[in-house]
């Protein structure tokens, strides 16, 4: 099973690694791995070391440049973003509040979404277990949206098309309603009409695109975690014989923030 990894070197004979440096690296679901080092990518020794895989991770990196890159958000403007109480969707919607503008998250469930702006400071957020997406997201989001951040595809991307307003940007990040279970049905409808009638920016990404720009991304997420501008919320599940639950449980909705299992 492949998963990516914080680890520690042990026994390195490549140039530049030695036992006890931190890297990143895709080791699989297991306590060692055999890697090649042109697959590794060196780690500083950060305190607390959760976060070199949420918010100074592929998570924090991919909420980062899905927003600024593909969203491109001006203070003023209405951000909604999916599954916004999860990894990369609870950074979101703080980066878009820091960049000054109104912040709508979308979650599953009245405790998740009270999360949002009690502790996050979402301006307002919508429970799409509680039905209607599209009429809920109408009543928060009163001028439109300008921005939406989509991590789930399906219903909610629907729903969010259908309030967008003219010239919007929309960042397709994930789709993680689809991930799990029978298999989705066509659509969603409004495409391609309401893309071209809205003359809609509709723009999907991986992380791995902007990598040449991860250090100024890094320098920036860094200085708002220490000005406490950008709280992290992350959901460490300990052993690694837990693994197969927590990605039940991930995909069932379980976390708040970025889950992670610690092996050792």
């Amino acid at each position: 099973m492949a998963g990516g990894a914080v680890a520690e070197v042990v026994e390195s004979k490549a140039a530049g690694l030695k036992a006890g440096d931190l890297v990143f690296a895709d080791t699989g679901w297991q306590e060692y791995a055999a890697v090649p080092a042109k697959g590794l990518a060196p780690l500083p020794d950060l305190k607390p070391m959760t976060h070199l895989i949420s918010v100074y991770g592929v998570a924090g990196l991919t909420a980062y440049f899905g927003l600024m890159e593909c969203g491109r958000p001006q203070a003023g403007e209405t951000v909604v973003v999916s599954a916004a109480a999860g990894s990369v969707g609870s950074i979101v919607g703080q980066l878009a509040k820091i960049k000054g503008c109104r912040v709508v998250g979308i979650a599953g469930g009245a405790e998740k979404c009270a999360w949002l702006t009690d502790e996050l400071g979402f301006d307002a957020a919508v429970d799409y277990k509680a039905g209607d997406v599209r009429r809920a997201l109408r009543a928060a989001c009163p001028d439109g949206v300008d921005v939406y951040f989509d991590n789930v595809g399906g219903e909610v991307f629907e729903a969010a098309l259908f309030n967008m307003n003219n010239f919007g940007r929309i960042a397709c990040c994930g789709a993680v309603s689809q991930y799990d279970g029978a298999a989705p049905a066509h659509g969603p409808r409004g495409v391609p009409g309401l893309i071209v009638t809205k003359r809609l920016n509709v723009r999907g990404f991986i992380v791995s695109d902007f990598y040449d720009r991860r250090d100024i991304a890094l320098a920036e997420l860094q200085a708002w975690v220490a000005s406490g501008a950008l709280k992290v919320q992350e959901d460490v599940i300990e052993g690694l014989e837990n693994t197969p639950a927590a990605l039940v449980g991930l995909l069932a909705g379980e976390n708040r923030g970025k889950r992670m299992v610690k092996v050792s």
